[in-house]
């Protein structure tokens, strides 16, 4: 437009419309073509985006209280040192973030979340924590045709095997989420193959995270901050189906090369991928995307944003930013498919 002014011009039913600085739901209600999709059993309908159904692999569901209450979290270190910067205010306000809200009750935010799905055109939710499982499980019953629960409780937790058992035979959750740089123990120690044996028995697929945990302040280090340490595991159980978020989280290298031996492991898109500023190389989301593509597929690529709080809700500007570079990408719409919806379907036992 030559005014400095970043506006984005889109088509919505059959008339050409614009929008700048919109609000998160504003910016979903306006955007590209739209049509709608009944949500079976739940009376409603969601409008799709270019005839995509959605299903976001990857959120957490905001409670009051821990959100991984097994996990002994690290104090994040405060930036209020001389010369240091408020990356947490920077990253908010690039994408035009309000600042979060503290959570309402449970039953409250599960409503805040469904009608927040609807508006933004998102068919199903993965929330992979939510207070521990019997509590994620309640949230999950209020809307079980939108949302979907893991387990996420510590792998050294007591009984841990038969926590994980009894959340896929009674809970009704259907994966299971780790913090890979908060557990001390490899995770190709055999002495969890317990677990991943009830996950190969449930068919349930297992999220884990890898790199730096918090983002500025948080941890940086651990154990299992590679996704390498699962090279053995994925190795020996290849009938279980691993998900690494975030591309990886600066360990792209090590991502890459698992995923060349390890058809059973699978990359999420979850998130800003604010990490990728911080390479030491010049680095863009283009790349990162263009380089998973060329390599796995879009058969083993997951949409996923990392969405949690309010009132932000779903981040629907995560979604518009790569729905277009996987476009340009040349994916054509089947391809598209597979990346927002049918791979995290597949995982779940919905296809």
């Amino acid at each position: 437009m030559g005014n400095g002014h970043d506006w984005s011009f889109v088509i919505y039913n059959s008339c050409v419309c614009c929008f700048h600085n919109l609000p998160e739901t504003d910016r979903a209600r306006n955007c590209t073509y739209r049509n709608k999709r009944m949500i079976s059993n739940e009376n409603k309908e969601v409008d799709m985006i270019q005839g995509l159904p959605l299903l976001d692999f990857h959120c957490h569901f905001p409670v009051k209280g821990d959100w991984f209450p097994d996990y002994a979290m690290d104090a994040k270190v405060d930036f209020d040192t001389l010369g240091s910067r408020d990356h947490e205010d920077t990253w908010r306000k690039a994408y035009n973030f309000p600042k979060p809200t503290p959570p309402g009750t449970d039953s409250e935010m599960a409503e805040l979340w469904s009608k927040d799905l609807l508006a933004k055109g998102v068919e199903r939710m993965v929330f992979v924590s939510g207070g521990g499982n019997e509590r994620l499980s309640r949230i999950v019953s209020l809307h079980p045709k939108q949302f979907i629960g893991f387990a996420h409780h510590h792998p050294d937790a007591s009984d841990a095997v038969g926590q994980l058992e009894h959340a896929f035979s009674d809970l009704g959750l259907k994966g299971y989420k780790l913090l890979g740089p908060l557990i001390d123990t490899d995770l190709s120690d055999k002495k969890y193959f317990p677990l991943w044996e009830v996950c190969e028995a449930y068919k349930a697929p297992v999220l884990i995270h890898f790199g730096l945990l918090g983002a500025a302040g948080g941890r940086p280090d651990g154990q299992n901050i590679s996704p390498m340490s699962i090279a053995r595991v994925t190795r020996d159980f290849p009938r279980v189906n691993f998900v690494v978020p975030h591309f990886g989280c600066t360990h792209i290298e090590d991502l890459l090369q698992l995923c060349w031996t390890r058809p059973n492991v699978f990359v999420d898109s979850s998130g800003s991928n604010q990490w990728i500023r911080w390479m030491p190389y010049r680095l863009t989301l283009e790349d990162v995307i263009r380089k998973f593509v060329e390599t796995i597929g879009p058969g083993r690529l997951i949409f996923a944003t990392d969405s949690s709080w309010m009132p932000r809700g779903f981040a629907s500007i995560y979604l518009e930013e790569q729905q277009k570079l996987f476009r340009f990408m040349g994916l054509d719409d089947q391809e598209m498919r597979s990346v927002f919806h049918d791979n995290a379907a597949r995982l779940l036992g919905l296809l």
